[in-house]
């Protein structure tokens, strides 16, 4: 690994600098290195971070790699930039979780789901392309079909949907409250 110093710091570097996720595959093709060689590099990396006290690490997000700060730091981090958040309003995230777990999914489904109508939220998840069209249903009127999409991964830190926790384990977190049986109706 000795001799690897200059293409560690130089993925190290891509990595810090880097917009969105960066594959094994581009990493690979910049350093003219293997991916396997890649690989070993980043899991060394993940592991230095890992083991020291350092407020960055290495994550991985939809299928490549980025650096990021470790959660504990993030209070910090928001101080210093003091922006107002520009968060989702309720209806917002209850409509993204909707579709994250049951795309495709069209808008009536959704709002039959939550019982009210979505257009408006739905509107914002598309303008912040968290949520995008998929295609149609093959039903009369042929509604369209939402679905997340990469940058709801990113924004997330999920590599793949299935990342994503099982709904019975999100009620069982809920501060000791027993089960309902809600979230079969709902789910």
């Amino acid at each position: 690994m000795l001799f690897q110093e200059p293409e560690t710091a130089a993925i190290e570097a891509l990595l810090f600098v880097a917009k969105e996720p960066l594959t094994i595959e581009k990493l690979s093709e910049i350093l003219e290195i293997s991916s396997e060689t890649v690989l070993e590099i980043i899991e060394l990396l993940r592991s230095r971070y890992e083991d020291t006290a350092c407020g960055l690490t290495i994550i991985q997000v939809e299928q490549g790699y980025k650096m990021g700060t470790k959660s504990p730091y993030s209070k910090y981090i928001e101080v210093l930039y003091k922006q107002p958040s520009q968060g989702l309003s309720n209806a917002a995230l209850e409509v993204l979780s909707i579709v994250a777990y049951k795309q495709p999914v069209t808008r009536g489904e959704i709002d039959f789901i939550r019982g009210v109508q979505s257009d408006r939220a739905l509107a914002t998840l598309v303008e912040k392309e968290l949520v995008q069209d998929v295609g149609r249903k093959d039903s009369p009127g042929r509604p369209i079909l939402y679905g997340t999409t990469g940058k709801f991964l990113i924004h997330f830190g999920l590599n793949s949907i299935q990342d994503l926790p099982e709904i019975e384990s999100l009620y069982q977190e809920q501060d000791g409250e027993e089960e309902t049986d809600i979230q079969d109706d709902i789910f």
